[in-house]
């Protein structure tokens, strides 16, 4: 099934839908942007029983909302700068996230802290202190212990059987915590705007936005060139970094947040990400992440990114350089520039505030934008927040149009594949396939034929190149490999599997 109330995303579906829309244009929700904000109000909307659209421009989690550490913050650092607010509502956020939202798609991530000459007895005992704080915020949350560990001093030992890479000489211990980690956060886009789907959204990639006011907006199919005038009760600007083009009265202070992609090997396979203090910064950290496909993500840097914005933002020198150098004072053998498989940067929509200051010290907050004959803007914030995002814009929405809908209920809606540890475990599917697809990893181990990897020693196998396309919206080789499996992060990677890439797409009559 592929009609509405299918959790299939697909070409054909898109035709339909798009055509559908042109010959009845009138709706009650349009919203702008496939990010996860845009993913989350679709759904907060759709499930309220309003008629919904979302229209993006590219593909789902083109933008920011791939880009990230992929992790899903209980808000540690924003209690340790006085923001008690952003703080708790990120450790209520994941907790939501972790138990009903996506559990499929999120572990428990343990975090080292080794303890070595460069830190301090001061310094040790202040990142003790914050995760004690973190202990506490996760306890008002209500998230289990049983889900999210307490922290705790480890021995050296210990501390070098997470991190291999660890210096030992002068190791005394590490101090170790949790958080939650996404598998992939491209993967929690998609997961959302399949499940909008279900309760009837509308998801229609590459179709942009024009002329955008409360109640209109020219859609233009980026694929034919055809354009429309669609009339809503109410319009959602949900374009992230882009808010700004689609309302000019909105001002963003975009910050390029930097990640490194590493062979796993290079860092000995660690299970715990390596956190290293930032010399000379309080509560600022690098951290080197585990990730699938056998990969380290080690990030983030926060700049200011002022001009123009681009479709995909590129790391510069510098920052390569502060985050080697960076992780450098914690291993044993230091990383070089020939360690580096790939870089990625992201912009965070961050608020412009008053009196400047550097992007890392900006708040995080979101913020619901309200002008007379302009969208409603949905802006800043980050990642593990976004469905308080988006129940914030349709609640907006709501009150000032007078749609008739019910309160937000998507803290209590589990998305397309979710399931808790026990059911996954029970699962009869490949492993990776149970990370990346939660329950549905059935569906793509039904066929065996299907299971071998497209491109030898990559963990990615056909099915989901198939099921990319049948089920998951993806149009060409870009939206299979950038966003659907992520093989794209590294160059060799890419060009690897680009062939077989074309051919599913030309199997499936999408070449």
């Amino acid at each position: 099934m592929t009609g509405p109330g299918s959790a299939a995303l697909s070409a054909p579906r898109r035709h339909r839908e798009l055509e559908r829309l042109a010959d009845d244009p009138a709706v009650d929700v349009l919203v702008i942007g496939g990010g996860v904000t845009g993913a989350g109000v679709a759904l907060d909307a759709a499930a309220r029983g309003l008629s919904t659209v979302l229209v993006e421009r590219h593909d789902l989690a083109f933008g920011t909302s791939r880009w990230s550490s992929k992790l899903v913050h209980g808000g540690l650092r924003y209690l340790a700068t006085g923001n008690v607010g952003i703080a708790h509502e990120s450790a209520v956020e994941r907790g939501i996230l972790m138990t009903v939202t996506a559990p499929h798609l999120i572990r428990p991530m343990p975090q080292l802290v080794p303890l070595l000459p460069s830190v301090g007895r001061g310094e040790s005992a202040l990142v003790r202190t914050g995760f004690l704080a973190g202990d506490a915020l996760r306890a008002v949350a209500r998230t289990p212990a049983a889900l999210l560990p307490r922290s705790r001093r480890v021995a050296a030992g210990r501390a070098a059987a997470l991190v291999p890479a660890v210096r030992r000489d002068g190791l005394r211990g590490g101090l170790l915590a949790h958080d939650g980690q996404l598998v992939d956060d491209a993967r929690l886009v998609v997961a959302l705007a399949r499940t909008a789907a279900t309760f009837g959204a509308r998801i229609l990639t590459r179709v942009s936005a024009h002329a955008a006011t409360a109640e209109t907006a020219v859609l233009r199919d980026e694929i034919t060139g055809g354009e429309f005038t669609v009339r809503a009760r109410a319009v959602i600007n949900a374009a992230g970094v882009w808010a700004g083009h689609v309302d000019p009265s909105i001002t963003l202070r975009p910050s390029r947040g930097t990640h490194l992609v590493l062979d796993a090997a290079a860092l000995g396979h660690p299970t715990a990400a390596l956190t290293v203090p930032i010399p000379g910064a309080t509560n600022r950290f690098v951290f080197a992440l585990p990730a699938q496909l056998g990969r380290v993500y080690l990030g983030l840097t926060d700049e200011d990114a002022p001009g123009e914005i681009p479709d995909v933002p590129h790391a510069t020198d510098t920052e390569v350089e502060f985050l080697l150098d960076t992780v450098n004072t914690a291993l044993a053998t230091e990383l070089t520039r020939a360690d580096v498989l790939a870089t990625y940067s992201g912009l965070r929509p961050l608020l412009q505030q008053a009196g400047g200051g550097a992007t890392a010290d900006l708040s995080r907050q979101h913020a619901v934008v309200r002008a007379e004959g302009r969208p409603i803007g949905i802006v800043g914030g980050k990642l593990t927040t976004y469905r308080k995002m988006a129940q914030d814009a349709v609640d907006a929405a709501v009150a000032t149009t007078g749609l008739p809908a019910g309160p937000c209920n998507t803290h209590r809606i589990p998305l397309v594949g979710a399931a808790d540890r026990t059911a996954l475990s029970r699962l009869t599917a490949p492993e990776s396939l149970v990370r990346r697809h939660g329950t549905e990893a059935a569906l793509l181990a039904a066929d065996p034929g299907r299971l071998h990897p497209v491109v030898p020693g990559l963990d990615v196998c056909r099915a989901e190149f198939d099921f990319a396309i049948t089920h998951e919206g993806a149009l060409d080789a870009g939206d299979i490999l950038d966003r659907r499996t992520r093989i794209g992060l590294v160059p060799a990677d890419r060009e690897a599997a680009h062939e077989a890439a074309l051919s599913v797409l030309a199997d499936h009559g999408l070449d």
